[in-house]
């Protein structure tokens, strides 16, 4: 077996012959066109990256049956290994089956998380002392937008890969609905992140909200990142259509949609939010490349060509931005949120406490979502009428986020709760989301924000409420179903080290970033002054060379709280190493877990670990409800029950 065997390799060199072809392509049409010049680099890397995306979707075999159908021919779907080659090499090419796929958006994700968290303990330890350290301010602002982008394409893949793992086996099906694009959807992420990766040389410097003009002025990396994002958007969209017609159309009889398990409906909801939602970043990305590329003047407000005004409008940007933006948010952590619902029953051995409210708050969560994009624009300069609108509709969010944790404290009220790994984490994502859930309010009422917006304050708030309603979630769903994916158990000491180190490391990161931002730091800039928000011990003046001279004996209040924030963020960083190591390495020395070590009833468990290539060689029936554990005789699915059964 050579290298070039592995579909990824051929993708990638496929990525290059594109990106070449793509670049060529502007220079011939420029010497045909006159121009003395024949490179643009502009157009050279907007078209470069449409051809370096083309030919690795091509040489990694994405499009292998879709060419053949194109000529009459129509190829069935392989199953297993691929012939003449290793079982592990499936892993690295085109394979349809679902589990393949939801684990290739999970190590993905992975290296995306570190990708991202490595940049963050770039800049953490640039900003542990005042004063430019190591970073310029165009680099720092660099690794800010590939921290940014990294770590939101790195909770996407992870979305991406709970969905298609679990939805098809909570429903009783064999696979998703459209096999063939579920792998399309998935690659096309690898390309992206490479073109995200290499936006890192060439320094665009706006932060991840790319708001204009600067992003219309600054460095071609912004190309690479502009379509970076569209071609992670593009599989967002086509994986979200995927799930919604799998679970509408493919649930087993007896399966109605109030008694789907509560991570589907979770589901649902994210995926008519990423059918909707995510097509106007892509929109607004593609309007920066055009801009940049051809002069069409969308957001510029001195060179804009656009023409219904004579200049472009930068505001226009951040409604486009936001209106994908804000309800991403609720991509992200309406899956964590539907995990933790799963997790909670099964350790608590007690009936989910009001399973339709939180599947009907899920969509309402998801509904809402569309109606508050306006708070991240109160300090913009938009009409001030519109602040009140926006401020009511953000609050109300709150509702149907209460009931959510109105239903967990219920279902852990009584039950007898074991603390598990997966548990451990569940229950830390409840303490780190409500602080993300009571930090929001101050920045959606008007008064708070218009002070609070552009500080650390909102950082604090951010990553309180994407770790507490994604991160720790998706690391209880790493440990909860690890032995159904791998038929071994994780090591649980290193399993509870990493809760321990972690959780508290990230109260203290989050609240100490909140902390600096009510003293003055604001957000997004690699400098600040030593004595804002004062200083720890009282500065003296001196008189020298007849001047005063203001000497500090001790470190500003500020610097105290990065240097806090800096080592949580190291103490998470080795954590997640922690964790990768952990779940490699029990591959191999992991202890035999059985088919269903949680005693879950969700019909995953009860089948074989590993699950076999078919999942379900019989299909499965309802009879009963999903979490009606402790109830003395209920059943859910009918099927051959698995060893350990209920209590």
């Amino acid at each position: 077996m050579t290298l070039m065997s592995l579909g990824l390799v051929r993708g990638l060199v496929g990525q290059v012959v594109g990106t070449l072809i793509g670049f060529a392509l502007i220079i011939i049409g420029r010497l045909l066109m006159g121009y003395d010049d024949p490179w643009y680099a502009e157009g050279a890397w907007a078209l470069g990256s449409v051809f370096g995306t083309l030919g690795f979707l091509v040489g990694v075999g994405a499009m292998d049956d879709w060419f053949q159908w194109m000529v009459g021919r129509f190829p069935p779907i392989h199953h297993g290994p691929p012939k003449g080659k290793p079982a592990w090499t499936r892993y690295f090419g085109v394979d349809y089956n679902h589990k393949i796929i939801g684990i290739q958006y999970g190590v993905t994700s992975l290296v995306a998380l570190m990708i991202g968290g490595g940049c963050a303990v770039v800049f953490r330890t640039e900003l542990a002392r005042s004063g430019l350290q190591f970073l310029s301010p165009e680099l720092y602002n660099t690794l800010i937008g590939i921290h940014g982008w990294a770590a939101l394409a790195s909770i996407l893949l992870g979305v991406g890969a709970m969905a298609n793992y679990l939805v098809p086996l909570m429903v009783g099906a064999d696979d998703m609905a459209f096999p063939r694009l579920n792998a399309f959807a998935y690659w096309i992420n690898v390309p992206a992140i490479m073109l995200l990766l290499g936006s890192l040389v060439m320094n665009w410097d706006s932060g991840w909200t790319f708001y204009p003009p600067l992003s219309t002025r600054g460095s071609v990396g912004y190309q690479l990142a502009f379509y970076s994002i569209y071609m992670i958007g593009l599989s967002s969209i086509l994986g979200s259509i995927n799930i919604i017609v799998t679970m509408l159309l493919m649930r087993p009889k007896g399966m109605s949609l109030f008694r789907m398990p509560i991570f589907c409906w979770a589901m649902l909801a994210t995926s008519l939010l990423q059918m909707t939602a995510t097509q106007t970043i892509g929109q607004a990305v593609l309007m920066l490349s055009l801009e940049r590329a051809l002069g069409m003047g969308y957001f510029d407000p001195v060179s804009g060509l656009a023409t219904a005004t004579p200049n472009g409008d930068p505001i226009l940007f951040q409604h486009i931005f936001w209106f994908y933006s804000h309800p991403a948010v609720y991509i992200f952590v309406l899956p964590g949120l539907g995990i933790i619902s799963e997790i909670l029953p099964v350790f608590a051995r007690k009936p989910l406490f009001g399973y339709r409210w939180i599947a009907m708050s899920s969509l309402a969560i998801a509904l809402v979502g569309f109606l508050v994009w306006g708070h991240h624009m109160f300090t913009s300069g938009y009409s001030p009428y519109l602040r009140i609108p926006f401020m009511l509709s953000t609050l109300l969010v709150a509702v149907p986020t209460g009931v959510k944790f109105f239903s967990w404290l219920g279902t852990l009220w009584g039950g007898k709760l074991t603390f598990p790994t997966p548990m451990l984490f569940a229950l830390g994502a409840i303490s780190v989301f409500l602080i993300g859930g009571l930090s929001g309010p101050v920045l959606a009422t008007v008064t708070t924000d218009l002070y609070l917006h552009d500080t650390y304050f909102v950082v604090g708030h951010f990553h309180a409420t994407i770790f507490g309603g994604f991160v720790f979630p998706f690391f209880a769903a790493l440990y909860f179903w690890y032995p159904k994916i791998t038929g071994r158990m994780y090591n649980e000491t290193l399993g509870k080290i990493h809760f321990w180190l972690m959780t508290p490391a990230f109260w203290m990161m989050s609240l100490g970033q909140m902390t600096v931002g009510t003293m003055g730091m604001r957000r997004r800039i690699a400098d600040y002054e030593q004595a804002l928000g004062g200083m720890i011990n009282d500065p003296v003046t001196v008189v020298r060379d007849g001047a005063n001279v203001l000497i500090s004996h001790g470190l500003g209040k500020v610097e105290v709280g990065h240097i806090i924030i800096t080592i949580a963020g190291f103490t998470i960083a080795f954590s997640v190493l922690l964790m990768i190591y952990n779940l490699f390495n029990s591959l191999d020395v992991g202890e035999l877990a059985g088919n269903n070590p949680w005693r879950s009833r969700s019909p995953e468990w009860q089948i074989p670990s590993p699950i076999p290539e078919h999942s379900y060689p019989t299909p499965i029936t309802v009879v009963g409800e999903p979490y009606d554990y402790g109830l003395a005789g209920s059943t859910y699915v009918s099927m051959t029950p698995a060893p350990g059964g209920d209590d």
